[in-house]
């Protein structure tokens, strides 16, 4: 019974609560310097491939890591040693943001490029902090919950930024857009101000520490043979899901659905279900453990994709597809929930930063390195062919479950590490 009442207190908790608004605060710069800003330089008439480029100035999310250990090496003077960075971060973000209100795309094209650098670099800093911050703050029984409703306000934040900027700016002119989009970030800080501080953890005791600590850290408390497969498998994990999101909207216009269609159903319906995945997973994974539920909803992640599959041989079918989004969506929420609390698992509370960093590149690496060939699969393959691959790629990593996360754990050397004085099993069911 006292289980049964943590279980359902979880998502109540104030950290719970805060990680909901921090996950907003960390959502909502990146269509300000993705789609959003190509839409205000597609209506400013720049040049296509100058916006194409602009894809580059995400940059810095990609090698966050390579600065990372500053956000463990050093406690900032105010708000403790991950808050501190989270609240420095996001009074910079409403600096830049401000800023790019008053770019000109068309006449400062290389301003605008250095400005939406800047917030990339600063928000790729802000994802540092907020991650070891989430890392640290959770209790094992919380991982699920904590993943899950960070995730939805990551997804509301791309509401935010994308959707209601674009609405917004058929009424005003892009610079109030911004201005307004830069005032949103303000409940981020709300956020900061909100959110209790993880417990003190001796951080690294120079520069030095924080860059080496963190690998041989964690390829000691693995050895080595066992890390390298691990790292293996956080790529591979959600490789299946990545190459099939890389092509999707492509299949579904070439299958002959209008823009409309796709935008209402894959960008507004599928964005709910992801998020009620995502929100599922966490109150399941809170019940069965990481493991099972890396088992679970890895198969039916995998499984999701055979959706379309049959959309591919059904054709142009609007009931199909509305089927296909959401199931795939679900899914996919569902896996990214476990998956996450997975890698917040793996941390070393002293180097949380560095090492999440580290261990969300390859996830990174699996979404843009690994599934770009999925375009010329499918124009070899066809798309009935392509979907069942996107199903096979899954495997790989499906088949390292039992050495990583094997379905009935035994308790003994499970605690996380940074917390050994716990005991209850993370991995699963005690």
């Amino acid at each position: 019974m006292r289980k049964i009442k943590s279980l359902l207190g979880v998502f109540g908790s104030r950290k719970i609560a805060a990680l909901l608004f921090l996950g907003f605060s960390s959502g909502l710069p990146l269509f300000l310097i993705g789609s959003t800003l190509k839409a205000w330089m597609t209506e400013e008439k720049v040049d296509l491939a100058a916006i194409g480029w602009f894809s580059l100035a995400s940059l810095p999310y990609s090698l966050k890591f390579l600065w990372s250990p500053l956000v463990d090496r050093f406690t900032l003077p105010v708000l403790g040693r991950r808050r501190g960075w989270l609240i420095l971060t996001q009074i910079a973000l409403i600096i830049a943001i401000a800023v790019m209100a008053f770019q000109q795309p068309k006449q400062a094209l290389q301003l605008l490029a250095i400005n939406a650098i800047v917030i990339a670099f600063i928000s790729a800093t802000q994802d540092i902090a907020v991650d070891a911050y989430r890392t640290d703050v959770l209790e094992k029984l919380e991982m699920g919950a904590g993943a899950a409703v960070f995730i939805l306000g990551y997804r509301i934040a791309l509401l935010v930024a994308g959707a209601l900027a674009l609405i917004l700016a058929d009424k005003l002119p892009w610079s109030s857009v911004y201005l307004f989009m830069a005032g949103t970030m303000v409940i981020g800080i709300l956020a900061t101000l909100f959110a209790p501080e993880p417990k003190e953890i001796s951080p690294p005791s120079s520069l030095a520490d924080a860059v080496i600590l963190p690998f041989r850290e964690f390829f000691q408390r693995q050895g080595i043979i066992k890390a390298i497969l691990m790292l293996a498998f956080i790529t591979l994990y959600k490789l299946g899901d990545a190459l099939l999101s890389n092509m999707t909207t492509p299949f579904l216009l070439q299958t002959g659905f209008t823009k409309t269609d796709i935008g209402a159903i894959q960008v507004g319906m599928g964005l709910i279900a992801t998020i009620v995945g995502a929100l599922a997973g966490g109150s399941i994974l809170s019940a069965i453990g990481i493991n099972r539920s890396l088992w679970v909803f890895g198969i039916l992640q995998a499984v999701s994709n055979l959706a379309y599959f049959f959309l591919a041989y059904i054709g142009q079918n609007y009931q199909a597809m509305v089927l296909a989004i959401n199931v795939e969506q679900f899914c996919g929420g569902l896996g990214t929930a476990a998956f996450v609390a997975f890698l917040m698992s793996l941390c070393n509370q002293r180097f949380s930063a560095t090492q999440y960093a580290l261990l969300s590149s390859l996830m990174a690496v699996s979404r843009d390195i690994l599934a770009a060939p999925g375009g010329a699969i499918a124009q070899n393959t066809g798309w009935p062919i392509f979907f069942l691959i996107t199903i096979a790629a899954a495997v790989p990593g499906l088949l390292l479950l039992p050495v990583f996360a094997p379905w009935n754990p035994q308790p003994v050397a499970v605690s996380r590490p940074g917390l050994e004085d716990e005991e209850e099993d993370i991995w699963g069911i005690k």
